[in-house]
């Protein structure tokens, strides 16, 4: 990523029509003769060069290496003249030259110089200006016989601070008003990055020649070579709302099915993509972030946790397969690469030395070969478990191997970047490209089974709702000398009470057990099935109210989270009761709640004491068997129905449906069941 905002102004000159004017002969063994009209050209040299930093002429404060003149003949000659068909290794881009490590100091970082004597023969008071280079390695300082004209990047720390290259143009002194020649010295002060050297192997200094010329076509050209590197990178900015946009139809799908968190953990790891190209153009088209900054929070940090979110998004989708240390071994890994990168790079300068960064800079590309290898592995597993599923998503993990590795691949001369119509095409956009594809039908065709199985559920659900039904008994049932009123009101399609109302012609006596299920929905159902099942079972034997709860509890014991308050009770034909209660509401007689004692729930204790008591209806009493879903119901204002409003309610109201009606309408919570038995004056059978 270090030239990360290469640009083309070597182009600029011959794009523009204006190179053929401009003639450049050798002076001397020394200097460059240049010849100007309205025109540019590029200064390929002879320069010279040396590394190190001047010493400062204490008198004026300005390096001693800058001035005209400084007897630079013992340095090293240095031609910036492109061989033909020269490429720069990562951009791609023609006219490249290779740097000083490969031109006698290898390893070395820090500062160079680069020093050249130009005789410019132009019109008198012509405006001179100075434009690049286009691609440097990292930031310079700029003088022209002695004085300083400009810079790119910050040199007033003790370490230079450092940005990606972008154009820069310098104005220049031109020819007196009576003279048509002048002799400018221009003295470049260059400083690289120790976190460069982990590029490529020819970085340093100067890969392109600055381009001297008239102040207006200079101009021109940096005006173009600014719409250069807009238009070089805009298919990187097209990333950001791409992967955004994923983001979001990653988010929306959670809508569709609330339990399938793959669709949160691919958002995040999109949303966070889409910031860290958003910050990588920044730092490209602005000096707003350093190159420190840049590879801190982007290329190490953002870096680190997109490589656990891909783990941990594979690892999701195929289930949480074993083993349970994956999301563990994630997130070492990208420790392990957060902190190899940033030594190894030597992302800050004088941490460690440079002969310990060398061992960590290839321990990052091992870590990430690892995540590379671990998310490999959890596809495989993928595939062994669900077949097509995981060879489906092996070309989404290769895709993102390419995009991680791609800078990797310039060492094995692979081409990563291409140039389509100016636009600038790298082999991370066809990757990042394929990639979101790839994912995007990944969760189409997730989405569809995910659909498919909600609507299966929804089938079971109703299939469950419709037994459901089938099992409760009427809303009103009348027998010899009582009328039983019911009303159930579930909170969802199926609900977690239940009650069975069972006459025994034996002796015309009358069970009723009521309850309420631990939880809600299909499995609080399935449970209901299996209770009132055992409670027809248990009343085939033995109608005893405590003897129906023990086998229930036996039915219950041993079952995950299978609770269930329940209350059972038997009305003889005189009107004796026998109540058992297993932490279930107590009955309200003619409105006046029963002293009922507690007991712990059904499901919980081996042998449970259940609270009994005996007592006797008399001609008109009415017995009301309530749910906690009639005094929990709450209203917008979040304030509960509670037992104050069915105290009044049970004087007030006429039926079971009144008390069940009134208790939804407040704000229904929990299902909501209502039970009532009144005792007749006769004892024949009562009209409904």
């Amino acid at each position: 990523m270090r030239r990360f905002c290469t640009l083309l102004v070597l182009l600029l000159p011959a794009a523009l029509g204006l190179h053929a004017q401009a003639q450049v002969t050798p002076a001397s063994a020394a200097s460059t003769q240049v010849t100007l009209g309205q025109s540019s050209v590029p200064l390929y040299g002879p320069w010279k060069f040396t590394v190190g930093d001047s010493p400062t002429d204490p008198k004026t404060g300005q390096p001693l290496w800058s001035g005209s003149n400084f007897n630079d003949s013992s340095w090293e000659t240095v031609d910036l003249k492109p061989k033909t068909g020269a490429l720069d290794p990562l951009s791609g881009i023609t006219g490249y030259v290779p740097g000083w490590t490969v031109q006698g100091h290898p390893g070395y970082w820090g500062y160079a110089w680069y020093r050249i004597r130009v005789h410019v023969q132009a019109p008198s008071g012509q405006d001179l200006a100075l434009v690049g280079p286009a691609n440097v390695d990292d930031i310079y300082q700029v003088f022209a016989n002695g004085s300083l004209v400009g810079q790119f990047g910050d040199f007033a720390g003790r370490t230079p601070t450092a940005f990606y290259t972008q154009p820069m143009m310098f104005q220049l002194p031109g020819p007196a008003a009576d003279h048509d020649a002048s002799t400018e010295v221009i003295a470049y002060r260059v400083f690289m990055m120790p976190s460069t050297l982990s590029e490529v192997a020819d970085v340093g200094g100067f890969h392109s020649a600055p381009v001297l010329g008239d102040a207006a076509t200079v101009a021109a050209g940096y005006q173009l070579s600014w719409l250069e590197l807009i238009r070089g990178y805009a298919l990187t900015a097209a990333q950001v709302p791409l992967f955004g946009l994923m983001a979001i139809v990653a988010f929306t799908l959670i809508l569709f099915d609330r339990s399938d968190k793959v669709y949160l953990w691919i958002g995040g790891l999109f949303l966070l993509q889409a910031v860290s190209i958003a910050y990588s153009v920044s730092c490209s088209w602005t000096q707003f972030f350093s190159i420190t900054a840049g590879q801190l929070v982007n290329d190490s940090f953002m870096t680190a946790l997109i490589f656990a979110g891909w783990v941990m998004v594979w690892w999701v989708w195929f289930g949480r397969q074993r083993p349970s240390w994956t999301p563990l071994a994630a997130a070492i890994l990208s420790l392990l690469f957060l902190i190899t990168n940033i030594i190894g790079q030597e992302i800050i300068v004088g941490l460690v030395p440079h002969s310990v960064s060398e061992v960590f800079l290839p321990a990052s590309i091992v870590v990430r070969l690892l995540i590379l290898a671990l998310q490999l592995w959890i596809v495989f597993q993928g595939i062994r478990s669900q077949g097509f599923e995981g060879w489906i998503v092996l070309p989404a993990v290769l895709l993102w191997g390419v995009s991680t590795f791609n800078t990797e691949l310039v060492l094995f001369r692979v081409p990563i970047r291409w140039s389509v119509f100016g636009f600038s095409i790298r082999l991370a956009h066809i990757s990042n490209l394929l990639l979101v594809l790839v994912i995007g039908l990944l969760l189409l065709r997730r989405l569809l089974k995910s659909v498919q199985s909600q609507r299966q559920m929804a089938l079971d659900v109703k299939q469950a709702q419709e037994v459901q039904q089938m099992i409760l008994p009427e809303a009103r049932t009348a027998l010899p000398g009582l009328v039983i009123e019911s009303e159930y009101r579930p909170a969802r399609e199926v609900g977690g009470d239940f009650f069975q109302i069972i006459p025994n012609p034996v002796d015309d006596s009358l069970l009723i057990v009521a309850g309420d299920v631990a939880g809600k929905g299909l499995q609080a159902g399935m449970l209901v099935a299996l209770l009132v099942g055992a409670i027809r079972t248990a009343a085939s034997f033995n109608t005893d109210p405590r003897y129906v709860l023990d086998q229930l509890n036996e039915r219950l014991l041993g079952r995950s989270n299978a609770q269930a308050t329940c209350l059972a009770l038997r009305v003889s034909v005189d009107g004796s009761v026998t109540l058992a209660n297993a932490g279930h509401m107590a009955p309200y007689l003619n409105g006046e709640m029963m002293p009922v004692e507690g007991a712990l729930p059904l499901g919980m204790l081996q042998r449970p004491d259940f609270s009994v008591m005996r007592f006797k209806l008399q001609q008109n009493d009415k017995l009301v068997l309530l749910s906690d879903g009639v005094v929990e119901a709450m209203d917008a204002d979040g304030h509960l129905f509670g037992f104050e409003r069915v105290h009044q309610l049970l004087h007030t109201a006429r039926s079971a449906t009144d008390v069940a009606t009134a208790a939804q309408q407040f704000g229904q919570e929990d299902d909501i069941s209502v039970i009532s038995v009144t005792r007749t004056a006769v004892t024949e059978l009562a009209m409904a």
